[in-house]
């Protein structure tokens, strides 16, 4: 059996999520669709809706709690775009698959939890996780949990990369239309390079950290996500590589002035 997991802790959660999965359901009908919360989700939405497990967090704790064989796991600000199609089948392979993150050269997503990992080994964004049931995958999850509290750090990111790196999991890197963060690679995009399918995109919850407009879908985040794209290389003083220039230089000079040094 496969589904698809949500945890949503608290009530500005629990509505990000019934949002995804109403976006999912009309996409995937007949896909079954659980949620891990402390709240009463809107009824008939859910397939099942289990309380929270105690772990290191809710997410960590509620991963191994799936019912399902196979499971994809979302995270609240997600919206499914496209048909899952067969993606659940990449599964015939792998114990787990999950897309590289975004701003990889970043001092944030570079950081580590104490294993010497080369740079072309990043973070992967844990907000889409598709794994199947095995004992690897169990005891994977389990080193993660535990690695997480070793840490004492509140992302769970950093030691997913170093369990990554030292484990024998067979796992697959997704391509990024799985895993939509940087919204503006459609721009780039040629007509048949890509199906965007999932979106997990920061804006949806931007109303959730101050800000006071809410976004709820792709065609009000993509226009955001490019001025602010715009901004960032002028709070820099660069010239943005979308007008034309050299590109890689702009990129490296972009590494200097945050204080990252190339490899």
């Amino acid at each position: 059996m496969q589904g698809v997991i949500y945890v949503a802790k608290g009530a500005a959660y629990l509505d990000l999520a019934q949002r995804s999965a109403r976006s999912l359901r009309t996409l995937n009908p007949g896909l079954e669709i659980d949620v891990f919360t402390d709240l009463a989700p809107e009824p008939g939405l859910f397939d099942r809706v289990l309380p929270i497990p105690d772990g290191a967090t809710a997410k960590l704790a509620s991963l191994g709690a799936s019912r399902f064989e196979r499971t994809l796991y979302l995270d609240c600000d997600t919206l499914c775009l496209a048909p899952l199609g067969d993606l659940f089948d990449v599964l015939d392979r792998f114990d787990l698959a999950v897309a590289h993150d975004v701003r990889r050269t970043s001092g944030l997503i570079r950081t580590g939890t104490g294993e010497k990992v080369p740079y072309a080994f990043p973070q992967m964004n844990c907000g889409v996780l598709l794994y199947r049931r095995s004992e690897p995958m169990a005891r994977f999850l389990a080193e993660w949990q535990a690695a997480y509290r070793a840490a004492g750090l509140d992302r769970d990111q950093p030691s997913f990369r170093d369990v990554l790196w030292r484990s024998d999991l067979r796992f697959y890197v997704l391509p990024p239309e799985f895993n939509l963060r940087r919204v503006t690679e459609l721009d780039a995009w040629e007509p048949l390079d890509a199906r965007p399918t999932i979106l997990h995109s920061h804006r949806l919850l931007q109303h959730l950290r101050g800000a006071k407009e809410r976004l709820d879908d792709l065609t009000a985040i993509l226009p955001a996500e490019r001025q602010a794209r715009a901004a960032e290389w002028r709070a820099l003083g660069l010239p943005d590589p979308s007008q034309g220039g050299d590109a890689v230089a702009a990129f490296l000079a972009a590494e200097e002035r945050q204080g990252n040094s190339p490899l």
